[in-house]
């Protein structure tokens, strides 16, 4: 199976690391995986966004122009690859930060308030895992177990603390598009 994800967001909201999580985790299955990042001139605030492609078959190339699925953390991520996601692909957005889904009937389209997510959970920062969470549940890209697994290898010694906290945000995305 080939999975081409385009995850984006402002800077400072963990798309990064969201993209790297999916890529250990496709590493821990076994599995060809490739992330490149793309960052905007700014530190925090900027654009920002990576392509992560997780495969059975070797990658030819790590260059996606039509993701089978996209995260958009942001409107202006929404606009720029919104458009891009191929027919019968995910479109998966934050509904705390865009409103409207775009006008697309040949993709599926989930939104979730990934924000308003982390704050019952009590953490404000890990909205991106809770995106990854849903965004596993939704295209079995790779198991929620391993990416559980690659958070203990994405994660600083000095932030590992908080692997719980992750771990619980994984599980609250995939619950909130369970079928």
């Amino acid at each position: 199976m080939l999975h081409e994800i385009v995850m984006a967001g402002f800077g400072g909201q963990g798309v990064m690391v969201m993209g790297l999580l999916m890529t250990y985790a496709g590493m821990l299955e076994g599995k060809n995986v490739s992330w490149i990042p793309s960052y905007g001139p700014e530190m925090r605030g900027g654009t920002s966004n990576c392509t992560v492609i997780v495969s059975d078959k070797e990658i030819a190339s790590p260059v996606v122009g039509e993701p089978s699925a996209v995260v958009a953390m942001n409107a202006p991520s929404m606009e720029k690859f919104g458009s891009k996601v191929k027919p019968g692909g995910v479109l998966l957005y934050n509904s705390s930060l865009i409103t409207e889904p775009l006008k697309r009937s040949d993709i599926t389209q989930v939104g979730i308030p990934a924000n308003e997510l982390a704050a019952e959970l009590g953490n404000s920062k890990i909205a991106n895992v809770i995106a990854l969470g849903a965004l596993l549940e939704l295209t079995r890209a790779v198991s929620l177990e391993s990416a559980r697994a690659s958070l203990k290898k994405v994660l600083p010694a000095h932030r590992q603390e908080l692997i719980p906290i992750n771990e619980a945000a994984l599980e609250k995305g995939a619950a909130s598009v369970k079928r």
